[in-house]
């Protein structure tokens, strides 16, 4: 049985007593809450706060904590760049990877991607892959075609063993902070897409363990009917995030 997961991506937010803040107020409404505990849930912050929030993580079953990006070398003379080794090293066990946001502000391409799935995976770290279409793309109806290529240009080189625990989130670029959001026929459709992707490459059984998340403006008003496609197994949550009161309810917003 694959996966939930919802996953909270704080982006460049939060000053560090917000942050210490926030992951309070989580911590404290999951303490007690027992439905819950079989979800895995991760949080995101910027990495000035990754080892506090980790820290204030324990002691909540499966409620983890993650980085938003790595370097694509594990070492050596690249300043500003924070390496997967030190992600670890602070009590991180998540990296996205390529989000729609690097992609595009910072140019990353499938290659440089595939370098870094390849150190997170080294660390015995998790990958949170992104893919995901901008709005020209899917109007062009090239949407399946620019997510097929960034899932094999990235991902396809590895071992079925490796591309086990990688967990993939869909977040089509023209939903994300737009306030848009995929309907949940669109999501289903992508979704299945990927997961009959993944199993031509890799077979049924890996297929199915696969945990493919959506990312495009998932909020506490949409997860339920979200949540509820078949091959919708969670979400990469941005501005949601944010509050602790909606994150929880996205949690919450799985069917019984």
């Amino acid at each position: 049985m694959r996966k939930k997961i919802v996953a909270g991506n704080w982006k460049m937010n939060k000053l560090y007593s917000e942050a210490v803040e926030l992951v309070d107020e989580i911590t404290i409404a999951l303490k007690d809450d027992t439905k819950s505990d079989e979800i895995v849930k991760v949080l995101i912050p910027s990495f000035p706060y990754l080892r506090k929030v980790a820290r204030h993580s324990h002691g909540i079953p499966n409620l983890f904590t993650g980085a938003q990006n790595c370097a694509y070398e594990e070492a050596g003379a690249y300043t500003g760049e924070v390496s997967a080794g030190m992600i670890k090293s602070l009590g991180g066990t998540y990296v996205i990877i390529g989000h729609s946001e690097r992609r595009s502000y910072f140019h990353e391409t499938n290659e440089e991607l595939k370098r870094k799935v390849n150190i997170v995976l080294g660390q015995s770290l998790t990958p949170i892959f992104c893919i995901g279409e901008s709005h020209e793309k899917r109007h062009a109806k090239e949407h399946f075609a620019v997510v097929e290529k960034q899932i094999s240009d990235s991902l396809f080189h590895l071992i079925a063993a490796d591309f086990k625990k990688v967990v993939l989130a869909y977040e089509p670029v023209w939903a994300i902070g737009t306030g848009l959001t995929a309907t949940s026929q669109q999501a289903q459709e992508m979704h299945l897409f990927i997961r009959t992707l993944v199993e031509k490459k890799y077979g049924k059984e890996v297929a199915t363990s696969l945990s493919i998340l959506y990312g495009g403006s998932c909020n506490s008003k949409n997860a339920t009917e979200l949540f509820a496609c078949p091959d919708v197994d969670g979400g990469l949550i941005g501005g949601a995030s944010l509050t602790a009161k909606d994150f929880v309810t996205i949690i919450h917003s799985f069917p019984s």
